[in-house]
């Protein structure tokens, strides 16, 4: 009754025609319908004629159902049968019916919306992508088409399933197949632009799938004649598989391995010629390509000038006369300024952006008319302001001002020291857009002072001017800092002492509050830093409280763990797509992430730098501020030791100077200075007027050679011993002592000094100190600790100076090295030395580094045993363990094993043998006592157990092994999950008996929890 009622309800939301298709293609599905297991009936019928008949009725209701009538309960609920009768059908693979069936299933996924959809979508995945690869082209474009389409709108929740689905189906092998066979082949170019289509969704949602692309050689080449093909049409198409595809950083690479004419193709679909939708693709894939500084330097490096040229003509407004016109335009400039993002890195393609004329650009972004508002051939400060605060206060192209402001930003701190960019454009433009940086800054801390009330994106275009004031006013270019501090000076004269009172006091707010807003605290730090570097500011800052002030806000930094970094307020700076990449090593911008503490040393750094001429100016005694106390000391040190950011850790490192701490203080440094001044090991004699010091030839030959002559063959060699039948080509560095006279006016002092930095990577010195060791600095070339010597702040992007000792694996360490390691077991085939004729693998190293960061290895060689004396150590790992162990030793790090979609598309054993090496080295470790190493080892583990039960099994045997229980544990508590299935399917019986009750355990435990949690 109930349901003859709805029946009865349904009927009228839908026309009476549809109604009668309706009762039709019920009526030919249970012609089909059988009955099943359990009461229950499925549609199985093997009749052609009754499958025809059913299509037919299919298509006849699909095409009577209007737009409205989609979200009728009678068109849902015909959904099911309509998807279970042509998923058999498909699956039947009947070559009279499949093109009928293909057709049919492409309108159903067409017309029904995904919300209607989306409960069937797993069913529908497998018996299309089994078709792709039908011999019928018009079948295989017809699935290739649904697929498409179901894959393109499916939701986030079911992409697990579907991409199991189509591994089990090998989707993408089925892809690439189909293009190696079509073309240049029999089928048309629309069936390999279809599948191109399909594989770029595919691409772009699931990262594994990139691998069986971009590692296919044939492919690769097939993809760049296509897309370098001009008669090839479709560029939409292929840019966008190739932008899915750059996703991952070794696809990337492999296609920046086209060169030039892949770079050229792609600047060319940039072109305003094109269509507005290649156009976009173009931009994206350029983007992608340059997400790391590799790619980036890559693409420069083919094609600088072109790429600028198109970024500035994508940037370029064009008079439009209609509003889809005006749109599309919006969004090409849109995706040309995310590419000019590109500033961000140094390089050459800075000079092209301001030949280019991106000052004329961006002010037109800006400041709507701004050209014709400028003819003046003159305009006073005052008119200058005028027309930049008119042109601020609009809504012109509002979305991308934070683009602006950052590009803006990057130009002016990449600059050189003695660049005029008014020599590439007009000087008017350059200074309208300083004036409007610094009066949108002024503006960003007046609303927080007001408190006013602004929308996210508001502060966000806050937080993007006020950095690029902060990089005007800092950059190295005379002419733009000058010209920023000047103007910011002027716009803040009226109330820019009111406006730094607010800065420091609400930092010191902040300062005793656990909850704040981020957006407010970047403003205000960057602003203070802004401030710092006004003289007439950076005075009132000291002359009241705000040294005082920045310094406990900074120790308030320390014991908070404020970690913002750039892209966390920048959100322009990268968009979700970003979340997909894959195989990119995780590498620190310069800010870091924690930009809250890098300003903030900063500006801190500013004053220090000129605190004497302050000083001086208002009377203070030289003992009256310690910059630096004990506790702030050891944090700053801490971020030199433990932080990867260069640029915060050059800025902690600038900050220790206020100490006559002058370096760049490392783990491995601190390791390797406890040969300093040790005369164990030493090969090296430096012979002065007053005395004599025994030093390291192989440190000095990477980290200070101009204290060893050149070539190395005119040193004056003391035999002391004339036996050279080593295993080396060369005499062992044990077996002579090399003399080195210097100049009678080295300071003997000062040299020690400067050992110590070398040892070390830092010294500590008196100020009355630091000329004598400037001198020495320059004359050994060692520009890192001149320039901090000199308190010369780096500029962007300069990379911190590491202790890395790697070199000293190759020619250059070589005639220093004193000791042969060999692993226990070796799977290479063949073997060749670069230095010696031995044929078993082993490698070339030094037992100063060993030692150093071995107390093991250091009683080892001083023990006066058999080891302590041999020329050849066996270590009892395997080569590609002990390959691993030598590059921390020399490094500090470890090689990591792969990633993304590489390790995604490894199997079992393939992963087992990356993995080995690691739980070897924690074996080893613990017998070594390498803390360090071993922590190493078991995150790299950890990060790559994954609920795969083979491996997991295998890591838990080979852990057992080698005594690893923890290790064992934590795998067993992770192959828990599957203990009945292990147990059901006999896998446990080849297992040893230890492993069985581990996992036995860690499933009982398992399950206990989960009790827990239920209840």
């Amino acid at each position: 009754m109930g349901s003859s009622k709805r029946g009865a309800d349904n009927s009228r939301s839908i026309s009476e025609h549809t109604h009668t298709l309706h009762q039709r293609l019920q009526q030919a599905l249970n012609l089909g319908t059988r009955s099943h297991e359990k009461n229950s009936r499925k549609w199985q019928c093997t009749d052609i004629q009754i499958q025809k008949h059913v299509i037919r009725s299919i298509s006849s209701f699909l095409d009577s159902v209007s737009g409205d009538e989609l979200q009728n309960p009678l068109v849902k609920d015909s959904v099911a049968d309509m998807v279970e009768a042509l998923v058999w059908i498909l699956q039947s693979k009947n070559e009279a019916m499949s093109s009928m069936v293909a057709n049919v299933t492409v309108k159903l996924v067409s017309i029904l919306p995904y919300s209607v959809l989306q409960s069937y979508v797993l069913d529908l995945v497998s018996p299309l992508s089994s078709l792709l690869s039908s011999h019928q082209t018009e079948v295989a474009m017809s699935c290739v088409t649904a697929l498409h389409r179901v894959l393109s709108n499916l939701s986030i929740k079911n992409e697990k399933a579907v991409w199991e689905i189509l591994k089990e189906t090998k989707t993408v092998h089925r892809a690439i197949n189909c293009i190696h066979s079509s073309y240049g082949g029999s089928k048309p170019i629309e069936y390999v632009q279809h599948i191109a289509s399909l594989l770029s969704v595919v691409l772009e949602r699931w990262p594994p799938s990139r691998f069986p692309v971009w590692s296919d050689a044939k492919l690769m080449k097939t993809f760049n004649e296509i897309f370098i093909n001009p008669d090839f049409y479709n560029k939409e198409e292929i840019l966008k598989l190739l932008s899915a595809l750059a996703l991952c950083h070794d696809g990337a690479m492999k296609l920046l391995e086209n060169g030039k004419a892949f770079l050229e193709m792609m600047v060319q679909c940039m072109d305003k010629s094109q269509r507005h939708s290649v156009r976009m693709e173009a931009f994206k894939l350029a983007q992608y390509l340059a997400m790391t500084e590799q790619g980036f330097c890559r693409m420069i490096s083919l094609s600088c000038e072109p790429i600028v040229e198109a970024i500035i003509c994508g940037m370029s407004k064009r008079s439009m006369n209609s509003r889809k016109a005006f749109n599309e335009q919006n969004s090409v400039l849109l995706e040309a300024c995310r590419m000019a993002l590109i500033t961000s890195w140094g390089g050459k393609h800075h000079i092209c952006f301001w030949k280019q004329g991106i000052d004329s650009v961006l002010l037109d972004l800006l400041l709507e008319n701004s050209h014709k508002k400028l003819q003046e051939p003159f305009l006073s400060l005052e008119e200058q302001i005028s027309i930049a605060q008119e042109g601020l206060n609009s809504t012109h192209l509002l979305a991308l001002r934070k683009y602006i402001w950052d590009i803006l930003g990057w130009l002016a701190i990449h600059c050189e020291e003695g660049f005029n960019p008014g020599i590439h454009g007009n000087e008017l433009y350059i200074d309208m857009l300083i004036t409007s940086a610094c009066l949108a800054f002024v503006d960003a801390v007046q609303k927080r002072h007001r408190h006013c009330r602004n929308d996210v994106a508001d502060a966000l275009r806050s937080v993007s001017a006020t950095r690029a004031v902060l990089m005007m006013i800092y950059s190295p270019c005379n002419y733009i800092a000058s010209k920023a501090r000047y103007r910011l000076s002027e716009i803040l004269r009226p109330n820019g002492v009111e406006i730094i009172k607010h800065l420091l006091n609400s930092l010191q707010y902040i300062s005793s509050r656990t909850h704040y807003d981020i957006l407010p605290l970047v403003i205000y730090v960057m602003g203070l830093t802004c401030y710092t570097g006004l003289p007439l500011y950076r005075r009132w800052i000291v002359e009241g409280v705000g040294v005082k002030i920045l310094l406990a806000f900074v120790s308030w930094c320390f014991g908070n763990a404020v970690h913002v970094e750039s892209l966390s307020f920048s959100s322009h700076m990268h968009n979700a797509i970003r979340e997909r990449t894959c195989c990119y090593v995780s590498t620190d911008v310069w800010e870091g992430k924690n930009i809250i503490m890098l300003y903030s040393l900063w500006g801190l750094l500013e004053l220090i730098k000129h605190w004497e001429c302050i000083r001086n100016d208002l009377g203070i005694s030289s003992g009256a501020m310690t910059f630096c106390g004990p506790e702030l000391f050891g944090k700053l040190k801490e971020i030199c030791v433990n932080t990867s950011s260069p640029g915060l850790r050059w800025f902690a490192a600038y900050t220790l100077t206020s100490t006559g701490f002058y370096g760049f203080p490392s783990k491995l440094g601190n390791r390797i200075g406890k040969a300093l001044n040790e005369k164990d090991h030493t090969d090296t004699k430096l012979v002065l007027a007053n005395g004599e010091i025994f030093v390291h030839g192989v440190i000095l030959a990477i980290r200070c050679p101009s204290l060893l002559p050149l070539p190395l063959e005119d040193i004056h060699l003391n035999e002391k011993n004339s036996d050279s039948s080593g295993p080396s080509s060369g005499a062992m560095c044990n077996e002579f002592q090399k003399d080195i006279r210097l100049s009678a006016y080295v300071d003997h002092q000062a040299l020690m000094k400067l050992l110590e930095y070398v040892y070390l990577g830092y010294v500590q010195i008196e100020e009355d100190f630091v000329k004598k060791l400037k001198i020495l600095a320059k004359s050994c070339n060692l520009q890192p600790l001149l320039q901090m010597l000199s308190r010369k702040i780096p500029k962007w992007g300069t990379p911190f100076p590491s202790s890395d000792f790697s070199p000293a694996l190759g020619p250059l360490g070589h005639r220093f090295s004193d000791v042969i390691w060999e692993a226990s077991t070796t799977e290479l085939p063949c073997w060749t030395c670069n230095f010696c004729s031995v044929s078993v693998p082993h490698m070339h190293v030094h037992k100063v580094i060993l030692s150093a960061s071995c107390d093991y290895l250091r009683a080892m060689f001083n023990s006066g045993m058999q080891e302590s004396h041999s020329q050849t150590i066996k270590v009892p790992i395997s080569w590609e363990a002990l390959v691993k162990l030598v590059a921390w030793f020399y490094s500090d790090e470890l090689p990591s094993p792969p990633s993304g979609c590489l390790w995604e598309n490894m199997g079992t054993e393939e992963k087992l043998n990356e993995l080995k090496p690691y739980i070897e080295l924690c074996w080893l470790a613990e017998f070594w006592m390498l803390e360090d190493v071993k922590d190493t080892c078991l995150d790299v583990i950890f990060s790559h157990l994954e609920p795969a039960r083979q491996l997991l099994i295998k890591i838990i045997q080979i852990a057992l092994d080698f005594s690893q229980w923890n290790l064992a544990e934590v795998a067993a508590t992770h192959v828990a999950p599957f203990y009945c299935q292990l147990r059901d399917s006999g896998e446990l019986e080849d297992l040893d008996e230890a492993l069985v009750d581990m996992v036995r355990a860690a499933s009982v435990r398992h399950s206990q929890e989960g009790v827990y949690r239920s209840r």
